[in-house]
């Protein structure tokens, strides 16, 4: 024990000592969300012009950093791998870096070395008595990083829950530590609306007692667990734990007995929600965090019977193909784990995925069920991976459907402004 608190203390030092470890060129990869260490991310924002061509690569980053500014991009620059509110105009505008993934296949690209992994940054909870740290707010790649990486640096955070699950870093790999006690960010739940409501109502009807559950986030997705808690035996094997989650728990209607894969268990690889949320976690053993090649890979989660995904998309044409993540050619968001899960859900006996979105945009003026995808659309999930599309106008079951079918499933959910255009579109295409 004296041994472990020696070497910690020898490791321990301010977040300006631990940019002394830097080199110039290196990739930093950063942990999903709420695992940023922020203490790190705003010295490294401050000293930016002490460095060169430093890449920060992370998955949905919360905070906007001195880095996001296009002034800093020669000295430190965003690698986004799925882009959020902080980092979206940077990625418009061209200065932050895209890369894109599946969220299953990050730590394979890592591991490999086809994504490089030179140094990590992220928050840990207090160190054991073994010596072990929880990188239980991001666990999804970061942990092939630590394995990769030259330099480990740990944001050490006595808010950090400590969890079970594949998620513990040993102090004889980390090469420096910062410590610091500010609270952790909290996220609240989504605005739910009536179309929310509506579409979470029809999905609701899908879900039997007894299913797995994946929750993206969003305000759909919310709102289909709000009406979920009088559900029985759920389990939970998702990316993302969240209140939504939590509620369910607490209201009995998730208790993961009838899970065919770690049944007892929940399953996530990262976290996002309340202080209540983070102390939920802290030592449950109801809960597991893994890594995102564990939680999103589709041959693992779909060992679960019945697994129902449920994930939001911008736009979807009459073929069924899904752009989720950019609007045009201008990225909005990410892949993330949508087609992680959508496949797994196709492979999972019983399984369920869904597709969910609000029939228009820009208050009714757009339809989000079109012809053909939006010119420079990055598609997200394939017309052959689709199988429920859900608006508020109804439900679109797509798998083993000929185009003419289902463009006339599609265009039925379709708000019924955009229907005669709709049909006329897939006149011309020989497809209605």
């Amino acid at each position: 024990m004296q041994n472990l608190q020696e070497m910690y203390q020898s490791k321990r030092g301010s977040a300006l000592d631990a940019l002394d470890h830097l080199l110039d060129g290196d990739m930093i990869i950063v942990p999903t969300g709420v695992g940023e260490p922020p203490t790190l991310l705003h010295a490294l924002s401050e000293q930016h012009q002490r460095f060169s061509d430093i890449k920060i690569a992370q998955i949905l980053a919360m905070r906007k950093y001195g880095y996001f500014e296009q002034a800093c991009r020669s000295h430190v620059r965003h690698a986004s791998l799925f882009f959020g509110g902080a980092s979206r105009a940077g990625g418009q505008g061209g200065w932050c870096d895209f890369i894109p993934n599946y969220f299953s296949e990050i730590p394979a690209l890592i591991e490999r070395g086809l994504m490089p992994s030179d140094v990590v940054f992220a928050m840990a909870s207090p160190m054991s008595p073994h010596g072990f740290f929880a990188l239980s707010l991001g666990t999804d790649y970061t942990m092939a990083a630590v394995a990769k990486a030259r330099v480990v640096i740990l944001e050490v955070n006595p808010n950090v829950p400590f969890t079970h699950g594949q998620c513990h870093v040993h102090l004889s790999q980390v090469t420096a530590i910062v410590e610091s006690d500010e609270p952790i960010l909290e996220v609240g739940l989504p605005k739910i609306g009536p179309v929310q409501e509506a579409i979470g109502a029809l999905v609701a009807e899908q879900i039997e007692d007894g299913s797995t559950l994946q929750i993206g986030y969003g305000g759909i997705p919310d709102a289909v667990v709000m009406q979920l808690t009088g559900k029985h035996d759920l389990g939970i094997h998702t990316e993302m734990i969240g209140d939504g989650i939590l509620k369910l728990v607490e209201s009995g209607a998730v208790n993961n007995s009838k899970k065919t894969l770690l049944p007892g268990k929940m399953v996530a690889t990262f976290a996002l929600g309340s202080r209540k949320l983070y102390e939920f976690m802290h030592q449950n053993p109801m809960l597991e965090m893994h890594p995102s090649n564990f939680t999103n890979d589709p041959y693992i989660a779909g060992q679960n019977d019945k697994l129902v995904s449920i994930n939001a998309s911008l736009q979807v044409d009459l073929l069924g193909q899904c752009g989720s993540e950019s609007i045009g050619h201008l990225p909005y968001s990410g892949t993330g784990g949508q087609v992680d899960f959508v496949r797994a859900a196709n492979r999972s006996r019983g399984g369920k995925s869904f597709i969910v979105l609000p029939s228009t945009a820009k208050d009714g003026t757009v339809s989000r069920i079109v012809p053909t995808l939006s010119p420079g659309t990055h598609a997200t999930t394939s017309k052959n991976d689709v199988n429920y599309v859900v608006t508020e106008w109804g439900v679109a079951q797509l798998r083993g459907k000929s185009a003419k079918q289902r463009a006339q499933a599609l265009i039925a959910i379709a708000h019924p402004d955009f229907r005669p255009s709709l049909r006329e579109e897939a006149n011309k295409m020989c497809v209605f």
